[in-house]
């Protein structure tokens, strides 16, 4: 008996490296790709800088749906192939096919349609509109492509292959980065050795940023769509591309929660970062900078996320409650030991991760101050985001939604209220209650599983059967 609890515990292990492995290495990848991108664009000046981040907010508000969307897709394929319908799993990942058509060619249209008035609603200078509108329509005009990249994704993800997503992204990513090199800066020499070679460049700037980055939104749709077409689960080649109306909506009620979630999200780091910039320009740069140096250690937690997702669903579509369990909570400890870690690297050298990204002695020993104090959280950040993906695999998505925009705004704006208007408090203060926020999803969100809420779940799946 004891070596066949070994056996399960081994064979579960494994299954957990293989999904969330792949998954964890590519957030690495795009956390480095974003750092260059953003160093890259920051070449060109302040200005081109703050162009280009203006919109950054609205891109993960459009992003929201699709990402929602795909979550939907993903729990209904791990679902059909933990109860073994791989039929059924084709019909969900085939419904995926419709969403992508309607929310790339619908979204499409009405960012492009908005983009020169979105810079001015954020309350921009003119002088920086027109390069923000420009970024932000050129990035938005290929939606289809990215939509496909999501969905498609996520599709792969729920039937348990996360590497094709993995090297698509690393392509995608790389591609941005070279297209960058050449079509933001103008024609130069670029010196090897004792060797000067010419190299072309398009000089384009802001505008040649956004087309990098929207050539790299068309080469990975593309990539994603055929990974997805030629996969040997999910392939929709045997039974065609049809609606099953009772799948699509399926879909949609777990993908509206996490769509009313990530607006709920992003609505609130726009209250949040507004409420900062009250403290002044020094406070505002360090937190800017913090957030962005922070986003590194997120890696482990939302590298596995979507593994904990796929392996709840399967576990939910086989009926067995056990499983369930205790794969969710081995994948939570792994997470949250793994951001124990790199919490405990961020307490000891925030100064020196700072100093990447400025050499301001004030912002960096200020930035350095609020690195520590979120260090200290991020292992229960790391439960969080594990119970958030399980939510997501077994379809309790409104729970989540509830949970997340009530801290959100419950906790971190209305603390932070409280911690700028009334106590005249700091960055400090303002990053506590941010820690707070994150404590207190953890603490709900794992409370609600230890519960047993989710067996509900496995009930309503018996009596379908």
């Amino acid at each position: 008996m004891f070596s066949g609890a070994v056996l399960k515990d081994r064979e579960m292990l494994r299954r957990i490296g293989n999904l969330a492995g792949p998954a964890v290495l590519e957030q690495a990848l795009q956390t480095a790709v974003q750092y260059a991108d953003t160093a890259m664009v920051g070449q060109i000046g302040a200005a081109a800088s703050a162009a280009v981040g203006l919109t950054m907010s609205c891109t993960w508000l459009v992003n929201g749906p699709l990402f929602a969307m795909g979550i939907g897709v993903l729990a209904c394929i791990a679902q059909a192939l933990g109860a073994g319908d791989a039929t059924r799993a084709r019909k969900a990942g085939a419904q995926g096919v419709f969403l992508v058509l309607f929310l790339g060619i619908l979204m499409g249209v009405l960012t492009v349609a908005l983009a020169p008035f979105i810079p001015y609603w954020l309350g921009t200078e003119a002088a920086l509109a027109k390069d923000a509108g420009d970024y932000f329509a050129i990035t938005c005009l290929p939606m289809i492509f990215r939509a496909g990249n999501i969905v498609f994704a996520s599709a792969l993800r729920g039937a348990g292959d996360s590497r094709r997503p993995m090297l698509i992204n690393l392509a995608m990513n790389v591609c941005n980065v070279l297209l960058n090199y050449l079509l933001i800066n103008p024609a130069h020499l670029l010196d090897i050795g004792f060797v000067a070679l010419p190299l072309w460049g398009a000089g384009m700037g802001v505008r040649g940023a956004a087309v990098a980055t929207a050539l790299s939104h068309v080469l990975g749709g593309t990539l994603m769509a055929w990974a997805y077409w030629r996969h040997p689960t999910l392939s929709p080649r045997q039974c065609g591309v049809r609606v099953d109306r009772a799948l699509m909506r399926r879909i949609i009620s777990i993908g509206l929660p996490v769509t009313g979630e990530r607006v709920a999200a992003c609505l609130g780091q726009v209250v949040f970062t507004g409420l900062v910039s009250r403290l002044g320009t020094l406070a505002l740069a360090a937190h800017s900078i913090a957030l962005t140096a922070e986003q590194a250690f997120y890696i482990p937690g939302y590298g596995m996320q979507a593994a904990a997702s796929t392996l709840a669903g399967n576990a939910l579509g086989e009926g067995n409650e056990k499983k369930l369990r205790d794969t969710s909570l081995t994948i939570t400890f792994i997470a949250a030991a793994l951001m124990a870690l790199m919490g405990a690297a961020l307490f000891s050298f925030p100064e020196a991760l700072m100093g990447i990204f400025t050499g301001d002695r004030e912002v960096m020993a200020l930035g350095a101050s609020v690195l520590r104090i979120v260090a200290v959280s991020e292992p229960l950040f790391a439960v969080a985001i594990i119970m958030e993906g399980v939510c997501n695999g077994i379809g309790d998505t409104r729970a989540s939604f509830m949970i997340s925009a009530g801290t959100m705004w419950g906790v971190r704006i209305a603390g932070t209220l409280m911690c700028v208007y009334v106590f005249h408090g700091g960055l400090q203060a303002v990053w506590c209650c941010m820690v707070a926020d994150n404590t207190c999803r953890c603490c709900l969100l794992l409370l609600r599983f230890l519960r047993g809420r989710w067996k509900r779940r496995l009930n309503i799946l018996a009596q379908q059967r």
